[in-house]
């Protein structure tokens, strides 16, 4: 039997699955590392920290299978993306990576349009407008605001890319990631020269680029011995996470769409052409199905308000459920379902980190709108999870417009897990949602990668289509549908409401 590993690199923490050839999981294991918030709106983590995570888990797969690293045929990595690791020369990193739900780049953002040309110069190169969670910004503030760092800055890496450089000793970058810098020219699917000569910005700092499933080294010696790895083994380039759970949900050919409430929130599709919105509410990528692309949002914090709820009002019920050997939100999950649609009228505005779709504002904040003396903690998660849901559904709206929308839905991440939650998104989306038999996304579309790479299946489509099982879907409720509307069309009119004052509160001394 041959193997295959997929490890992907989280905001949280690093999960490492190896499969067999024939997409089962084996073993898995996973290391969780801090994120760190110096100030307001900042966010940064270790880079070091992912290595030793990425490491210590395939250590720790291959000690619990028992499996004989010869017969492992290749690994790959899917990632966060965004997150800008600057590197020496002697290819370590230079202090913590600034990360995808930074904020601190608003001016950087605003000079690095400026230097381009204009918004739609920039969205007619890269397929997208400079926001503050792509990497370009933080590059810009960077040469800014670091010129020591910046100095000895020898090349630019993404999260993952820079564990695979660990891994192999090999400089890449691949093609669904890189689409996320503002420095790709995405319809070519090339460094653009024009974006680095505007800006300033050495192409020397660009690394090679390579498709998702292409080789992007072996693994080295040094590698070897702290993995457990055999030398030499071939590592494949991999995925940003987000087109790695498209391989992993098989949203790979055209009419496909997941949803994943991950820690950020996410609406996907597969588009076998460029689909660019002007207005540049969502992104347009490359997918990681070589020659074709996506088209996605990107809400930052869906999970995130959940664990927020959790960690603020759910205490006892953490308590409760490490006692009782369950998840902490299954038992949140019961307490939402016992409060009503529109959680008797609580609406809750999931802009913790800001926001990027499809509001582009990274001073918008969290709000509950309607708090009374009567609202229970029922009233409050469920508000959250509602909040979290209209924002995906605004989105999907946008992808509608672009007609790449699908008539079926896949949910992943951790909120596919929770059947009220897909319950949910079905009478809101007003579509049937399904999910996958395996539920290890972006680790499953790392490892099928990593099978392509090395030659177990032919492309990424046949590998989809014999690996991957979907589950019998939820279908939507008409008459729960249309009072979610009632709800979803207030919650629309509340941002452009609050959009003042979220600006003016920023700039509060």
């Amino acid at each position: 039997m041959e193997y295959v590993i997929g490890v992907d690199l989280g905001t949280s923490g690093t999960k490492t699955v190896l499969f067999d050839r024939n997409g089962q999981t084996v073993a898995a294991s996973t290391v969780e590392y801090p994120l760190y918030q110096p100030f307001n709106g900042w966010a940064e983590q270790e880079p070091e920290d992912w290595v030793n995570a990425a490491f210590t888990t395939i250590r720790d797969v291959l000690e619990k299978s028992q499996v004989n690293p010869a017969d492992i045929a290749g690994l790959s990595l899917s990632g966060q993306m965004h997150g800008l690791v600057l590197v020496d020369d002697q290819g370590k990193a230079l202090g913590r990576s600034i990360i995808w739900c930074d904020n601190r780049t608003i001016e950087s953002c605003e000079e690095f349009t400026r230097l381009v040309g204009g918004r739609e110069e920039l969205i007619r190169i890269s397929a997208n407008p400079a926001l503050t969670g792509f990497t370009a910004g933080k590059v810009l503030w960077t040469r800014e605001h670091l010129p020591e760092v910046w100095a000895k800055a020898r090349r630019i890496q993404l999260p993952k890319d820079y564990v695979r450089l660990r891994l192999t000793g090999e400089y890449f970058m691949e093609m669904s990631d890189a689409s996320g810098t503002n420095l790709l020219d995405v319809p070519h699917r090339c460094w653009s020269k024009e974006i680095a000569e505007r800006t300033g910005i050495p192409m020397s700092l660009l690394p090679p680029l390579l498709e998702s499933c292409d080789v992007a080294g072996t693994i080295s010696a040094e590698a070897a011995k702290l993995t457990g790895l055999c030398e030499g083994m071939p590592v494949i380039a991999g995925a940003g996470d987000n087109m790695a759970a498209a391989i992993g949900t098989g949203v790979v050919e055209k009419g496909k769409a997941f949803t994943t409430i991950g820690t950020s929130g996410v609406v996907f599709a597969h588009s076998d052409t460029v689909q660019i919105d002007p207005q540049g509410r969502v992104h347009t990528f490359c997918a990681a199905v070589p020659g074709c692309y996506t088209v996605m949002s990107a809400s930052l914090a869906a999970g995130l308000s959940l664990k927020w709820c959790r960690d603020r009002f759910f205490q006892a019920e953490i308590q409760v459920a490490e006692e009782m050997g369950t998840d902490s939100y299954v038992l949140m999950n019961k307490e939402a379902d016992k409060s009503p649609i529109g959680a008797n009228r609580l609406i809750y505005l999931p802009y913790l980190m800001g926001e990027r779709s499809p509001l582009l504002d990274p001073e918008a904040r969290g709000a509950f709108i309607g708090l009374s003396a009567m609202h229970t903690r029922q009233d409050i998660v469920r508000s959250v999870m509602e909040g979290v849901m209209y924002s995906q559904w605004q989105n999907l709206n946008v992808l509608r417009g672009m007609h790449v929308a699908p008539e079926t839905m896949l949910a992943c991440g951790g909120g596919a897990k929770s059947p009220f939650w897909r319950q949910m998104m079905a009478d809101m989306y007003n579509m049937p949602v399904a999910t996958l038999q395996n539920t290890e996304g972006p680790a499953l579309g790392a490892a099928i990668l990593a099978g392509v790479g090395a030659k177990l299946y032919p492309d990424i489509p046949t590998a989809c289509h014999q690996l991957l099982k979907v589950s019998e879907p939820v279908l939507p409720n008409a008459e729960r549908h249309a009072k979610y509307e009632k709800f979803f069309d207030l919650y629309q009119k509340l941002y452009p409401a609050l959009k003042d004052s979220y600006h003016e509160l920023a700039n509060i001394d």
